[in-house]
């Protein structure tokens, strides 16, 4: 009897002993510090990510430990209460992040300027290429120097040929010729057809391919010839050369191709979203490191075409091309600049893309930093456009980041089976505070902050606020649940 006695008073003690453990415990943590320090808020000791503004016990059931601000710092924000401080939020001390390399910027919304660059091919102006054909069989009797990829002057000589069907019409010529200089004692009605017999042997000698300066030349002499000449139609560079030298050619072959290249086209190939940008008589920028100097084309107002193939849009530019510098086929840069309307835009080392998502690190207070998730718009060099997530005033990072973002990611890892995270009352979405509020996507009811993941679930909530203001702000999080994609507002 004794021994039960004596094991129930042990028993009895050690319960006083436990009780007064934890009111001490429960009193200290709540005292404030006698260093004068002022406490941001309490952590589980076992899982800094739970967070909470009061002292207690956290549910490791150890004591809550006290965060405290530095001497003179004021408190962020986002830290003020555990349940909205964003998850991942990161504290850089005093001197340290000169050491890390860490830059803070201001989001500023300003005019920008973008400039698309682009891979072109020069290629010769269809209006400015010349087919010499044959009009009837032959046989090739010379064949003169140029060939593929020669300049040619103007009536240049590149080849003579032989073929029957040219000697009955030039038979025809001379005799029409010879007849005119004996048409003195002709009436004006004789001398009309006599002339216009002469006209019409010219034209039909002319469409068999002899040049100009050929029937001149027969018409000066009154002698006839054997030979057909070529002659080159304009000055240019020779494309294509399909003869030579004793060769039998048929009816409706080509000759010659050859091209003045004193103005030529550019393709260009771009994409849909940036030929947006583009309009007709816009100037553009062309350079090549065989050119040595850059020169300047103009966009014609065709329409671009599809490219299949490269899944781009083929934008056709007219350039001049003193020296001829610009050749058939050669590769080229184009690039051009637009000017852009005010926007929020921030360099693009600031914006750390997971593939899944876009974040920034935002200076919350003095040494504090929270990722807050950004949608991005155009880039143009080295800064992006920011569409949604950030406002201006703000102060972000904008190098350093990937040591914060190591430090994010690991607090993140430790606060999931815990975290206190935001829902939209209307649709039940998970949000970031931080987010909706730089997106304006928030109300207030009744005293209590509400926040929402698109425009649509706001205007739903403001529309009948009594009914839809019994869901739970805030939830907490007891294991990790990954985002889903496929809810989304626009």
């Amino acid at each position: 009897m004794k021994k039960q006695t004596i094991v129930l008073l042990m028993v009895i003690v050690a319960a006083g002993f436990f009780l007064a453990g934890y009111w001490y415990s429960l009193h200290s943590s709540g005292s404030t510090p006698t260093s004068g320090r002022n406490i941001l808020y309490y952590v589980d000791p076992m899982n800094p990510g739970f967070r909470s503004e009061k002292p207690g016990l956290a549910p490791c059931g150890m004591p809550l430990e006290p965060v405290y601000a530095e001497s003179g710092q004021p408190q962020p924000q986002g830290a003020r209460n555990g349940s909205a401080a964003m998850p991942g939020g990161v504290q850089v001390k005093a001197g340290m992040e000169q050491l890390i390399g860490v830059k803070v910027e201001t989001v500023e919304k300003a005019p920008w300027s973008q400039t698309i660059r682009m891979p072109g091919k020069v290629v010769p102006d269809e209006n400015r290429i010349y087919r010499i054909t044959a009009a009837t069989d032959g046989w090739v009797r010379k064949i003169l120097p140029p060939t593929t990829n020669s300049l040619v002057k103007k009536d240049e000589l590149l080849a003579t040929f032989y073929a029957p069907e040219f000697f009955s019409g030039l038979k025809a010529y001379l005799y029409a010729l010879r007849r005119t200089e004996s048409s003195a004692n002709e009436s004006e009605e004789q001398l009309e057809q006599t002339n216009a017999s002469l006209e019409n042997y010219k034209i039909s000698l002319r469409n068999l391919g002899m040049s100009e300066l050929q029937l001149d030349e027969i018409q000066r002499t009154k002698k006839g010839t054997d030979s057909v000449e070529i002659r080159s139609p304009a000055a240019g560079f020779i494309l294509s050369r399909k003869i030579s030298y004793g060769q039998r050619f048929e009816k409706g072959l080509d000759l010659y191709r050859i091209a003045d290249l004193s103005k030529v086209w550019i393709l260009a190939d771009i994409y849909d979203n940036a030929a947006l940008l583009t309009k007709p008589g816009m100037r553009m920028e062309v350079s090549s490191p065989y050119l040595g100097k850059s020169f300047y084309a103009s966009l014609t107002n065709v329409p671009p075409a599809f490219d299949t193939a490269t899944r781009t849009l083929k934008l056709r530019l007219t350039a001049d091309n003193p020296g001829y510098r610009l050749r058939p086929d050669m590769f080229v840069d184009v690039e051009f600049k637009v000017n852009m309307p005010p926007a929020i835009t921030v360099p693009s080392d600031a914006v750390l893309d997971s593939g899944l998502k876009k974040t920034v690190f935002v200076e919350l207070g003095k040494g504090y930093f929270e990722p807050r998730i950004v949608e991005t718009g155009r880039a143009a060099g080295n800064r992006v456009e920011i569409v949604r997530g950030l406002k201006p005033g703000e102060r972000i990072v904008v190098s350093g980041n990937f040591l914060i973002d190591s430090e994010s990611r690991m607090k993140t890892a430790a606060s999931d089976m815990s975290r206190i995270r935001n829902i939209d009352p209307s649709c039940g979405m998970t949000v970031d505070e931080g987010s909706s509020k730089a997106r304006g996507f928030s109300s207030e009811y009744k005293g209590k902050t509400y926040y929402f993941c698109s425009r649509e679930c706001k205007e739903k909530f403001d529309k009948d606020p009594l009914q839809l203001a019994g869901k739970p702000a805030a939830m907490e999080m007891r294991q990790k649940k990954p985002e889903s994609g496929g809810h989304h507002h626009d």
